[in-house]
């Protein structure tokens, strides 16, 4: 009979998840033993760095990713990144060793009777097989449960002792050719009655969230924006870019607070959201949910989100389906007239370090060459780096979902290990710079063609932001006085330098895409207050 680990190799073949993202312990070593020539071993230096890693490549290839933890204490350090899995909608396969099991009740080091409740609530389940020979049917619900909608990491506790045993060969013929897929589709009248109320709506406008961000939605949102000549906002503190940001309907990102969102919609009679949380506010300002006179109807594949929001109407279904429908039952609308595309402002070119943040963005977007992705984890001038943005392809721009830092310079490990075709920027804070720094060792042993900016203002700008917001005074830990990216980088080997003039700047931007292996630049910035809502 063949054993738990040969099995399970060759389902994880038939899934095509052949690259395993990790940091091993002693209890992972039996599921590692003689690790096949045809998988690929990515290694991070700490575990949130490896989860990151591993939420990069699954949002940037579309596809799961499977995430190998040292017990408990492994499993812990990853939690702040898996709570920004969760909140992206990755489908990750999480796994990590158990003791053996005669030796889980004896307390032993290693050995966590509990495993199963270490990453709640940020997954969407947690299993530990009862018996080695039901390993491979967990990890086969696992695989599945995950790209499920609303897609989402999964956790399977595996035992070291399981791999060794045997399994019946009938117990798991058919795992690896099963397919559990999502049918979204609009029944007639919920269709024809959504497409009334669009056509009939006198200045409708679309709210556009993470799940139109893929290759077969993002086209069909679009048309959908340009038949209706429909104003176009992304939606409250986004995590991907799923509408082009130099296409003459989008308006911008709206802001995160209530009367924020209330105020940019005044206007609007129908407002239809497409694969967003309906919304994720961040600086509590409270005001009307919507404008008087405006109604809003949301579409997403997740019912907690659906039924969790505090007003409108919500469909769960696929948004590119449904995007789909609305086009063909919308052939017979009359044209309407062309919507004016909204002023955009140009940044003056940088003068020299400190730079303002503004300038530094607009610089990055002359400099981007086509097809290049980026990773933005600089959060205290998200609102700067949305203005300067000319992205149109899909899965082009990844940002920490729950807002934890740490995803950013391991994210973009995982984007470039998912196509190393297409050049990555990753914009960071020097803040949050300190928290995946890990990740640079990966992108250097891989050769990855990795940019990292780093923006040094000295402070948690984002707190910063808050102080005055919140009518607090006097807090400490806000300054971040003494770090140095460069030195750091290049004790990981990783070729580094300070720019200082406009000039430095642009030939360091010109860069991107040309050099074989990754690099850093640090960019002295100026510290700047912008309120978030």
């Amino acid at each position: 009979m063949p054993t738990v680990r040969e099995t399970t190799y060759d389902l994880l073949r038939s899934w095509g998840l052949t690259t395993v993202f990790g940091n091993p312990g002693s209890n992972e070593l039996p599921f590692l033993n003689g690790f096949p020539a045809d998988f690929r071993y990515v290694l991070g230096l700490h575990e949130g760095a490896v989860v990151a890693m591993a939420d990069g490549y699954a949002q940037a290839t579309g596809r799961p990713a499977l995430v190998n933890l040292h017990s408990a204490a492994g499993l812990g350090n990853a939690m702040g990144n898996l709570a920004n899995t969760r909140a992206s909608g990755t489908p990750l396969v999480v796994t990590a060793g158990q003791q053996a099991r005669p030796m889980v009740g004896l307390g032993s080091v290693l050995a966590e009777p509990a495993m199963t409740r270490v990453p709640e609530p940020q997954v969407k389940w947690s299993f530990e097989p009862a018996r080695a020979q039901d390993v491979p049917r967990a990890l086969s619900e696992a695989f599945h449960l995950a790209t499920l909608p609303p897609a989402g990491p999964v956790f399977v506790s595996l035992p070291l002792d399981d791999w060794a045993q045997p399994v019946d060969d009938v117990e798991v013929a058919h795992l690896g050719g099963r397919r559990v897929r999502a049918a979204g589709a609009l029944p007639a009248d919920l269709l024809d009655e959504l497409a009334r109320r669009l056509a009939g709506a006198r200045n409708p406008a679309l709210v556009v969230g993470p799940e139109a961000d893929d290759e077969r939605a993002l086209p069909l949102v679009v048309a959908l924006a340009e038949r209706l000549q429909a104003a176009v906002w992304t939606a409250p503190t986004p995590p991907r870019c799923p509408f082009p940001t130099r296409h003459p309907l989008w308006q911008g990102v709206l802001p995160p607070s209530i009367a924020g969102v209330g105020e940019h919609l005044t206007g609007h009679d129908l407002v239809l959201v497409l694969g967003a949380p309906v919304f994720r506010y961040h600086a509590y300002r409270p005001g009307p949910w919507l404008p008087p006179g405006t109604a809003l109807v949301a579409v997403g594949s997740d019912p907690g989100t659906a039924a969790r929001a505090a007003f409108g109407d919500a469909v769960v279904a696929d948004v590119g389906t449904v995007a789909g429908q609305l086009l063909d039952a919308l052939g017979d609308l009359p044209p309407r007239p062309a919507r004016p595309a909204p002023q955009r402002a140009d940044a003056a070119a940088p003068q020299g370090a400190p730079f303002r943040a503004d300038a530094v963005f607009a610089e990055l977007a002359r400099a981007l060459p086509e097809g290049a992705r980026l990773v933005n984890e600089s959060t205290s001038n998200t609102t700067q780096f949305w203005q300067h943005l000319d992205l149109a392809r899909p899965r082009s721009l990844f940002f920490p979902a729950a807002g934890g830092l740490g995803f950013g310079l391991p994210a973009a490990v995982g984007v470039a290990l998912a196509d190393p075709s297409r050049p990555v920027v990753a914009v960071l804070g020097d803040g949050a710079f300190q928290y995946g720094v890990q990740g640079v060792w990966t992108a250097v042993q891989h050769r990855l063609p990795v940019t990292f900016v780093v923006l040094r203002n000295g402070t948690y700008g984002a707190l910063s932001g808050f102080v005055g917001q919140l009518g607090v005074a006097g807090v400490p830990g806000l300054d971040l006085p003494g770090l140095d990216a460069v030195a750091i980088a290049e004790g990981y080997g990783l070729p580094a330098r300070q720019v200082a003039s406009a000039d430095e700047l642009a030939d360091e931007l010109a860069g991107v895409g040309k050099l074989d292996g990754p690099r850093l630049i640090e960019v002295p910035i100026t510290a700047e207050t912008r309120p978030l809502g």
